[in-house]
């Protein structure tokens, strides 16, 4: 702490990302990146753009990038006028809670949830409340309905359970608080589950946020998006255009404009990590373990009688790196992201040694 601080920082608790380690032949399972590569088109655009265009501003608008995400929902009624792009997901996330979640009623969001969400709270002084999930981590609707609230954002699929809640039920949630905004946060939703897209026409008070990184194998670009009401995406721009014009640079909105045209890559990659996480189950089962349902790019799984702290630590000695997280009601599960085949396989070896070599925790 220093003198030179302002309050707020003080008093900030910050996100804690997945880690990126520095050394090279890891088997990395731990922040949910695609493990098949970019679209060939997309690293076309990117390579194209690396020249002396760089040299100007790129388009503050990104109006390319924003007419190819319309036209890939023009069937929902969307046009450019319902998108907003910004540096990744997080960075439209945070803009979100600036220009939608400060009211005097507290916002509401699941316990267990995207932990950045309390942490943009903090950032902002947005109250909250948040509201536990069932006891197989389903998200109740009821517990949203019937209470005031300042706004309500969850993630579908849920992060870091990843369970899915049906479209219908959203539905359900977004006509049942029509007096605040509902912001859908579908980082995972391409590894099967259905988007809230097609509600934006019908719901003013729906927001819908995706990112490039998971689907598109983009973490590295950095490239996020949110479809909503023109009012909405009216006050997301009041807010970026006064913390930055430019959020996204020349190569970054080509890129990105050539992947959400590269349907075919898109269609493959994500198929095949949702084999893979098939697999990945079967085998997590076979060995003992509870996996939740997931629709997403990982699974979440316990063991009856190893800690997961434990687990993780073994396996890393093993150069295989998966997310533990330590908050009281999941500290006994690992999140485990979906790689290749291969990864998936060394993974199930591994584990399947550890289980037998460790004596039981429980």
């Amino acid at each position: 702490m220093s003198k030179f601080w302002s309050p707020i920082v003080s008093r900030l608790t910050p996100y804690t990302p997945g880690e990126q380690p520095k050394l090279s032949k890891l088997i990395k399972l731990n922040t949910n990146e695609n493990p098949y590569g970019p679209s060939p088109l997309a690293l076309a655009a990117i390579a194209a753009e690396a020249g002396d265009s760089l040299r100007l501003y790129p388009d503050p608008e990104a109006d390319v990038l924003k007419r190819a995400l319309a036209e890939q929902n023009a069937a929902h009624g969307i046009t450019s006028a319902h998108v907003f792009v910004g540096n990744g997901s997080d960075e439209v996330l945070a803009h979100a809670f600036q220009a939608l979640l400060q009211h005097e009623e507290p916002i509401l969001f699941p316990d267990i949830s995207y932990s950045f969400y309390p942490t943009y709270c903090g950032l902002y002084e947005v109250a909250h409340r948040t509201v536990p999930l069932a006891a197989d981590f389903s998200l109740r609707v009821d517990d949203y309905l019937g209470v005031d609230a300042g706004g309500i954002i969850f993630p579908n699929p849920n992060a870091p359970t990843g369970c899915l809640l049906p479209l219908a039920e959203v539905e359900r949630l977004v006509a049942g608080q029509p007096d605040c905004v509902v912001i859908v946060d579908e980082a995972y939703v391409d590894f099967g589950g259905d988007s809230a897209i097609p509600l934006v026409a019908r719901y003013p008070n729906l927001l819908v946020v995706q990112t490039l990184s998971k689907s598109r194998s983009l973490a590295g670009l950095r490239v996020g998006f949110a479809i909503g009401h023109p009012d909405l995406i009216t006050a997301l721009n009041r807010v970026k255009n006064s913390f930055n014009s430019y959020p996204l640079d020349r190569m970054a909105i080509a890129g990105a404009t050539a992947a959400i045209k590269d349907q075919a890559h898109f269609d493959k990659t994500r198929h095949a990590v949702m084999a893979s996480r098939e697999h990945m189950v079967a085998g997590l089962t076979e060995l003992g373990f509870e996996v939740l349902p997931s629709a997403a790019n990982f699974v979440f799984a316990r063991h009856p009688r190893h800690d997961a702290a434990k687990l993780a630590a073994s396996l890393r000695g093993d150069g295989i790196i998966v997310r533990h997280f330590s908050s009281a009601r999941i500290a006994q599960f690992l999140r485990i992201t979906v790689g290749t085949d291969e990864a998936c396989q060394a993974l199930l070896d591994a584990l399947q040694l550890h289980l037998q070599a460790l004596p039981a925790d429980f």
